[in-house]
């Protein structure tokens, strides 16, 4: 008797014709800091929506029209446009206007997308769009508790009720089971001093904001590691008895490390100063305190947004570039260039009182 095939037909095995590429790319970017996709700007050439603004690690904003493992990333200044595409000269094309202003911002995450378009008045299909991705909000729904849980026990009484996403968050608490919880819905209503229907705005407004907050902790927790990584790479350097002499090195060693120390510590102060007004927000809960808290918290996305890029994109080029080796030489000449470059612009964006440095 012949052998039987165990394996599976070739039409049953999964392979990337099932998978939308584009749409995954597409919801990667969309959780992305340091990476704009065009294709829902009002651009006019049609080559372009297919491209992506991102952040180098010099942090300038560059024009992505390809990156594949092959041929690698293909940059373009804003500015090199017109001659890709032939645009008429002369004069600037609205594409090449609307770019140079995109380019400006410093950090391509949602919720500074979401400001800056508007402040921008740049007009797009929907800013309903603009949002993470649904893995990335399941995802963060769990460092979301700490938030969630107050208003769980203020409304149920209890903290522990397993949500695995903000849709059933909001869930709960618009179509209430228990009476109890109607009761409690009805008189936070009162607090607030809005209608029991305007209850589900309110969690709407409170679960955004949070998850925010969520958001650019979870983007902090991912950089501590790589952080770390980049320390113990410069004390290699500094261990070397050729390059510890070299003082030029040393210096932007110094300088680099304690940018990065700094802007750090700065966004953890951020953080808990947050902490403690949502802490307070629910001892004395009413709308003037929950606007308060909320308006605290969006003043700063841009300029958390903007340090958490520049961190984020300069750890990551060190990680791509260095993260399986590469000689002490190659290392020192690359924090020297890439690395001490955009670091100061990193520090001074840190400064939110700076606004116009923001856009």
């Amino acid at each position: 008797m012949a052998l039987q095939d165990t394996k599976p037909e070739a039409e049953e095995a999964p392979t990337d014709d099932f998978i939308d590429l584009e749409d995954v790319n597409h919801r990667f970017d969309m959780d992305s800091l340091h990476i704009l996709p065009l294709n829902q700007l009002p651009l006019k050439t049609p080559s372009l929506k297919r491209a992506r603004l991102v952040k180098n690690v010099r942090l300038e904003s560059v024009i992505e029209l390809f990156n594949d493992k092959h041929s690698g990333s293909g940059q373009v200044d804003t500015n090199d446009l017109g001659g890709i595409f032939n645009w008429p000269s002369g004069t600037k094309h609205p594409d090449e206007r609307l770019l140079a202003l995109l380019s400006r911002m410093k950090s391509f995450d949602i919720y500074t997308l979401r400001i800056q378009l508007r402040e921008m008045r740049i007009d797009i299909e929907s800013y309903d769009s603009l949002r993470l991705s649904p893995e990335k909000m399941t995802e963060l729904t769990l460092c979301m508790k700490e938030f969630t849980q107050p208003l769980i026990m203020r409304i149920y009484g209890q903290s522990e009720v397993n949500i695995s996403n903000m849709s059933e968050l909001i869930g709960m608490f618009t179509t209430p089971k228990k009476d109890e919880a109607l009761k409690n819905l009805r008189h936070m209503a009162d607090k607030l001093n809005i209608s029991l229907r305007e209850v589900p705005k309110f969690l709407e407004d409170y679960g955004d904001i949070y998850l925010s907050l969520a958001y650019f902790k979870d983007c902090l927790d991912a950089l501590v590691p790589q952080i770390l990584s980049f320390e113990e790479s410069m004390n290699d350097l500094m261990r070397n008895h050729q390059l510890r002499n070299d003082r030029r090195l040393t210096h932007s060693i110094q300088h680099i490390c304690d940018k990065v120390s700094n802007v750090t510590q700065s966004v953890l102060n951020r953080f808990n100063s947050f902490d403690s007004h949502s802490r307070s927000l629910w001892e004395n809960i009413n709308a003037e305190n929950f606007a308060k808290v909320k308006k605290e918290i969006q003043n700063d996305h841009v300029a958390i947004g903007a340090v958490m890029c520049g961190l984020s994109v300069k750890m990551n080029g060190w990680q791509e570039k260095f993260g399986t080796g590469g000689s002490l030489m190659r290392r020192a000449n690359f924090v020297m260039s890439d690395m001490m470059q955009g670091m100061d612009l990193i520090s001074a964006i840190d400064n939110k009182d700076e606004d116009e440095d923001f856009v």
